[in-house]
Order: structure tokens, then sequence, then C-alpha cells
């Protein structure tokens, strides 16, 4: 279970870094939709900031007690208002809160310990790990950067 911690904080980190070269990218680049009624690089990554929050303040700290967890967030009603904040902040702004943000749930997974990630617990009707459950969210990660990939290659 070592090695899927240690690659779960290795995606953590480096998915800082490959956020950070998207300063390079102009204010076009950055706004444009990646797709016709998608959203912007800016949105993309603006909305990974509250679920990282999400994960810290409303998961973590809960998944192994003996108590119901906090009740999620509508998702849509979070990535919307992610999207629409992120229309109002600059580039370097939304990288630093993703950056920020992003520590901390590194800090937070490897302050959890290891004989944790084996021990099941209960997301509504769904029996996890710790890891499939980060796993998912790394996947989700992985998802939005290969689009952006897909988009800045072709322009």
């Amino acid at each position: 279970m070592l090695k899927n911690k240690e690659n779960l904080l290795i995606h953590f980190e480096n998915s800082i870094d490959w956020v950070k070269r998207l300063k390079e990218l102009t204010e076009n680049q950055w706004r444009t939709p990646i797709a016709e009624g998608k959203w912007t690089i800016a949105e993309i990554i603006g909305h990974l900031t509250p679920w990282d929050q999400f994960l810290i303040e409303q998961r973590l700290p809960f998944l192994f007690q003996d108590k119901a967890l906090p009740k999620s967030p509508d998702e849509n009603e979070i990535n919307q208002q992610a999207a629409t904040l992120s229309q109002m902040k600059t580039k370097d702004e939304i990288i630093e809160d993703f950056i920020l943000n992003r520590r901390k749930l590194i800090i937070a997974v490897n302050n959890i310990p290891v004989e944790m990630w084996e021990k099941e617990f209960n997301i509504g009707t769904s029996s996890l790990t710790l890891y499939t459950y980060l796993l998912g969210f790394k996947e989700h990660d992985e998802h939005h950067f290969e689009q952006i990939e897909k988009v800045l290659s072709t322009s």
C-alpha cells in the first residue's frame, strides 16, 4: 500500500509542476474554450481548487470516523461557481491558488498513516479504500490535463 500512496503523492507533486508550466500560455490560449461549448483552460484549472479544498476539509478528516460524512456539495454548482470565479481572476491568481491548495492536499495525504490506506469506508452505497477514492481524483486531473495537452498541441 505504501507504493500506492507514493504514486498518488508523486502525481500530486507533478501536477503542480505541470500547472506551473501553464504560466507560459498567452492570455488568448488561457481564455479560449478548449472546444465549442467547453471551458477555457483557466476554468478547467480553476475548478480543481475547490475539489482539493473539499478533500482537505470535508473528506480526509472524516473518512475513518464512525460518523456520517459531511454532505457532498452539488457538483454542477461547485464547478459553475469555480468557472465563474476563474473568469474574474488572473492567470497567476488561478495558478497560485491551485498550487497552494494542492500543496495542502499533499501534506494532508502524506500525513495519513499507511495502515489507513487499506481500511474500507463507505460513501453512499460504495465501499472504497483511501487509494481507490484518491485514484478517482488523480484520474480526474489526468482527464483534464490530457484535454489541455490536446488543445495546446493543435494551437
